[in-house]
């Protein structure tokens, strides 16, 4: 059985909360240079970024010298760099610590922040930010949340320990509850238990059912709904059995009843501009709970917040949403 090669340590601190780009240079290739494979390997950012970075002495290579741009190609190398970071709006709305101890931290995080850092969102994401804050440079998230969800997210203090936390998520241990705001069809029976078969193909914005064996499996019960005259909105709770990519808000949509506020269904919306955050997706990831695989401790987490619709339906349709208030 071949051997993972050892990954030494960066020899570059985090820089605003995020990590350097780590690139090992492939054991079997033709380059003649170092510089050669990364403009390949980086041809989204073009040779000018490229050569940008090394003419500023920012590759670095395991001990922490810079990496000439004719450097020679080496099988198997390590080379870190810090990327340049896009500008990002700041999600104005705080993150809550629920539970800490020295093994894990478990936050209640807004709408509008990614977990980690991906794509366009990289300081303003819920790890960036709890490692600025908290100061944990080592802190990793055990699973992730849709930035458009708020609710509880459970991140690691120690490295070591993180793939026994992950182990927990992949194998279903995680007891999970979510609360959504949708409309109320009173023809729906409910409780009931949704199996489907969920597909997301990798740069198309929807997952689809699709027919073949159930991988999606979710329970929608009704926590209550507004008398007759009013909204027309109820209070669900949803319990996944599984974890497919949105199958919570494509298994809503399916009831005919989807998420207020959801820009992918039942249809794509128009993107809403950077920095706009009135109509949140009325998605809360309510509840977790599980044994801890390090301590053996029994945990049981509640989110504090509320849903906008729910509780203010009038400001939240018109847009004058601003972040959760006190309880909220």
């Amino acid at each position: 059985m071949r051997r993972k090669p050892r990954i030494p340590p960066s020899p570059l601190p985090q820089r605003h909360g995020v990590d350097p780009v780590r690139v090992r240079l492939p054991v079997v290739g033709a380059w003649a240079t170092v510089r050669e494979y990364l403009v390949e390997r980086l041809s989204g950012a073009g040779a000018g970024v490229v050569d940008g970075l090394f003419d500023a002495g920012r590759i670095v290579g395991a001990d922490g010298r810079a990496v000439a741009a004719d450097a020679p190609y080496l099988p198997g190398m390590f080379v870190w760099f810090h990327r340049d970071l896009p500008e990002e709006v700041p999600v104005p709305f705080p993150l809550e610590v629920v539970h800490r101890d020295e093994h894990i931290v478990v936050v209640d995080k807004p709408h509008f922040l990614a977990t980690t850092p991906r794509g366009s969102h990289v300081t303003e994401t819920a790890l960036a930010r709890l490692r600025r804050e908290l100061g944990i440079p080592a802190l990793g998230a055990a699973h992730r949340l849709d930035r458009l969800t708020a609710g509880l997210v459970l991140f690691t203090v120690r490295p070591e320990e993180r793939g026994a936390y992950q182990t927990l998520f992949s194998n279903r241990l995680v007891h999970k509850e979510y609360e959504a705001v949708a409309p109320y069809d009173p023809a729906l029976t409910l409780p009931r238990t949704m199996r489907s078969r969920i597909v997301k193909e990798r740069g198309v914005l929807q997952a689809q059912e699709v027919t073949g064996e159930p991988n999606a499996v979710s329970r929608v019960e009704l926590l209550g709904h507004r008398p007759e005259g009013a909204d027309g909105l109820a209070r669900y709770r949803l319990v996944p059995g599984t974890g497919q990519t949105h199958q919570l808000r494509v298994h809503m949509t399916a009831l005919g009843v989807p998420i207020l506020g959801d820009p992918l269904y039942p249809e794509v919306t128009d993107p809403v501009p950077a920095g706009d955050f009135r109509r949140p997706l009325q998605l809360l990831a309510r509840a977790l709970a599980f044994t801890d695989p390090v301590t053996g401790e029994e945990h049981r987490v509640r989110s504090g917040r509320e849903l906008a619709a729910w509780t203010s339906y009038d400001r939240w349709a018109a847009g004058t949403y601003d972040g959760p208030s006190a309880g909220q």
